[in-house]
């Protein structure tokens, strides 16, 4: 199971990488240097779209082929009976905590992922793939396939710590490797996973993530105006 974190990674790297190469070599972008590329939404988003698809069907394939369970009874996803919005709820707390935590650690001013938010459009497709993408394929990824593994080997609270860890470096390119965020996204991660330990549900920690991610950009959303205003929250 930790291989196909790894292979889950590299795919998402691959793709990327691809999708740089492909458009520098192509009329589309001429004279657009590959840096620039990698800031570019219209870019990037449908290349990682593209290669969380991968990985789905990857895990699909592991379920389906090699272990011959159905996929959402495999992975836990269990939707929860009556309660769901309260997870979306949990995730805006979360959500608000977390930005309580980044005011006591060193934030630094610029991150690569501001890059991203250079026009309403760029902002909208960032907020689309981040709510009603992201969520689902980390969760199943992460909270579905690597965390029941760990906590057999290490127990719940080993699971718990050793699943948000490489969860939060996903995102250390985002970031600028700067280690203030990514402690925010660990305790994110620890969260998410801590729910999923608890409800034995996928789903629940999918809902929980979407919650997280939906503040953040409805926070945005106000701040900047409509997104008219990214200037004003350093987009």
């Amino acid at each position: 199971m930790v291989r196909i974190t790894v292979v889950g990674i590299v795919v998402i790297a691959v793709f990327g990488v691809a999708s740089l190469w492909i458009a520098a070599s192509s009329g589309l972008f001429r004279g657009m240097p590959a840096a620039q590329l990698a800031r570019d939404p219209l870019l990037i988003i449908p290349a990682q779209f593209a290669a969380y698809m991968v990985l789905v069907f990857f895990m699909y394939a592991v379920v389906r082929r090699e272990r011959g369970y159905r996929f959402l009874p495999a992975v836990h996803w269990n939707w929860p009976d009556g309660t769901w919005i309260g997870f979306l709820a949990l995730g805006a707390i979360v959500a608000i905590a977390g930005q309580l935590l980044s005011a006591l650690l060193p934030i630094p001013k610029s991150l690569p992922i501001d890059q991203f938010f250079h026009s309403p459009a760029d902002a909208w497709m960032m907020a689309i793939f981040g709510v009603a993408v992201a969520p689902f394929v980390e969760e199943m990824f992460f909270r579905g396939f690597l965390y029941p593994v760990l906590a057999r080997r290490l127990g719940v609270g080993g699971g718990i710590v050793l699943t948000a860890i490489p969860f939060a470096l996903l995102h250390s390119a985002q970031l600028g490797n700067a280690w203030g965020p990514l402690v925010v996204l660990f305790v994110v991660g620890v969260v998410l996973t801590g729910v999923r330990a608890f409800t034995k549900s996928v789903a629940s920690s999918t809902l929980v993530h979407i919650g997280y991610n939906l503040t953040l950009f409805s926070l945005l959303f106000v701040a900047s105006g409509h997104f008219q205003h990214l200037e004003k929250v350093g987009g």
